[in-house]
């Protein structure tokens, strides 16, 4: 029995995150394609990687439904071998060869444990410089379950066909964003879904179990560079699932692409990239920056006695200064994409050369959020010394819902001047450093065991800037 369940200090500290992974959006980055984009525009053996046929899951599961069966049965026993904090698969999820061919989608989500009702469909995310080339819109709703689509109200999906050709680098992109689409949406067993129920997870350790996004925040979130007193008080915190993802996921496209389905390899990295990308944001990777145990415990401790209002403040703070810096980047890499600047810092930073670096499964926890973790203070009060104080400072204002979102770089600049500008990008820049660099590692660790064949001269697979 875990002794932090009956402690009542563990009870006050679980109040304030339960509220505080609820109230803030689990995304780390919105629109996680502009970044990739970039980093692969980097890196040659993906830029340079052949175009793919497009292949519906269906397809692919239907011809390597036996060889899936072992893949996926070890793999469980990888993660059950190697991840201290994992819930085991329960065997009645386990994947079969032998089933019903109608079902053969659905008993492969269950298989992973992603959400059944994930669309997973054939598309592609178009950049901010791209054109539909006479392509088919796809509308954001039929691509996600979810109600709040406003991440992407300015983001153009296209619909692709089975046996068409497409950029892998585009394949790649698309489905670095795709997890943020639902796919951990809704698998704990008090979220109220069926498939919470039947998956093993438990009850949600942290965030609102009650909203969307809260329910994915254990899968997009890594806290794995706290204080020893923050794991005594909030053992709970332990409890997330990042390094499964990304590991399932790696076994997954190596598997896709040494058994002749590249498109799907590139899919399947493309969403374990996405879990790299979110522990590079210091906001994912530290639970509450500049925060002192002492001073979460006390908030809620006055909470429990019926004094709401510092916890409230705090809760918003943290959140607004959270959602502001994620739509400072959002806003900064939409501007370069869409006036081709190559030279502008982040997408300079992202499209930049650097030396390769190992990846091994460690990877995620030990060298990604450590960094990331380690970069938390400075991040944090960059964005309150260089945002207007009503974004960041003032507790009555919500920036998540505010109309003024889109303008922030713009209120930065007036109110705050160049300067401030300049100090928000050098820091986004080191978190995005951190993600080019592991994230290269981790497709080179991919393509090594089983490599693409390269492109025929003159074709190009790469995004147009």
């Amino acid at each position: 029995m875990k002794l932090y369940a009956h402690s009542g200090v563990a009870s006050v500290v679980f109040c304030l995150l339960w509220v505080m992974f609820g109230g803030r959006e689990a995304h780390a980055w919105s629109e996680h394609v502009l970044l990739t984009a970039a980093v692969f525009e980097g890196q040659a053996e993906v830029r340079e990687a052949a175009p793919v046929k497009v292949e519906s899951l269906e397809s692919f599961l239907g011809v390597e439904a036996e060889k899936l069966e072992k893949l996926l049965a070890d793999e469980e026993e990888w993660a059950r071998k190697n991840l201290r904090w994992y819930r085991p698969r329960p065997e009645a999820l386990a994947f079969k060869a032998r089933g019903d061919a109608g079902e053969i989608r659905t008993r492969f989500c269950r298989a992973i444990r992603i959400n059944p009702a994930s669309a997973l469909k054939l598309y592609l995310q178009l950049l901010p410089n791209e054109d539909l080339q006479g392509r088919q819109i796809v509308p954001i709703n039929q691509l996600t379950f979810l109600k709040d689509t406003s991440t992407w109200k300015n983001t153009k999906m296209v619909a692709l066909s089975p046996g068409e050709l497409v950029p892998a680098i585009a394949v790649l992109a698309t489905a670095s964003d795709e997890p943020d689409l639902g796919l951990d949406v809704g698998l704990f067993s008090d979220n109220g879904t069926e498939c919470g129920l039947a998956y093993g997870f438990g009850r949600q350790p942290f965030g609102n179990p009650h909203l969307d996004y809260g329910s994915q925040a254990p899968f997009h979130m890594g806290f794995y560079h706290e204080r020893r007193i923050t794991y005594l008080l909030a053992g709970f915190l332990n409890e997330t699932y990042p390094e499964f993802r990304i590991h399932l996921y790696k076994t997954l496209s190596r598997f896709a692409f040494e058994t002749g389905h590249p498109y799907w390899g590139w899919r399947f990295a493309g969403w374990g990239l996405h879990h790299i990308g979110d522990l590079c944001q210091p906001y994912h990777s530290t639970v509450l920056p500049r925060v002192s145990t002492l001073r979460a415990i006390w908030v809620s401790g006055l909470s429990s006695l019926g004094i709401e209002k510092p916890k409230a403040k705090l809760i918003q703070l943290v959140s607004n200064k959270h959602l502001a810096f994620e739509k400072f980047v959002q806003i900064q890499l939409q501007r370069a994409w869409l006036a081709r600047q190559t030279n502008a810092p982040m997408l300079a930073v992202l499209r930049g050369t650097n030396t390769p670096i190992p990846y091994d499964d460690h990877t995620p926890r030990d060298r990604v959020a450590r960094f990331s973790h380690a970069k938390a203070v400075l991040t944090d009060r960059t964005v309150t010394e260089c945002m207007p104080p009503k974004y960041v400072s003032d507790p009555r204002f919500e920036f998540g819902t505010s109309s003024e979102q889109d303008q922030l770089v713009d209120k930065i600049r007036s109110e705050k001047g160049e300067a401030a500008v300049t100090k928000l990008t050098a820091v986004s820049c080191d978190l995005l450093e951190l993600y080019r660099d592991h994230g290269r590692a981790y497709m080179h660790a991919i393509l090594s065991a089983a490599q693409p064949q390269p492109k025929d001269r003159g074709e190009t697979n790469a995004f147009v800037l």
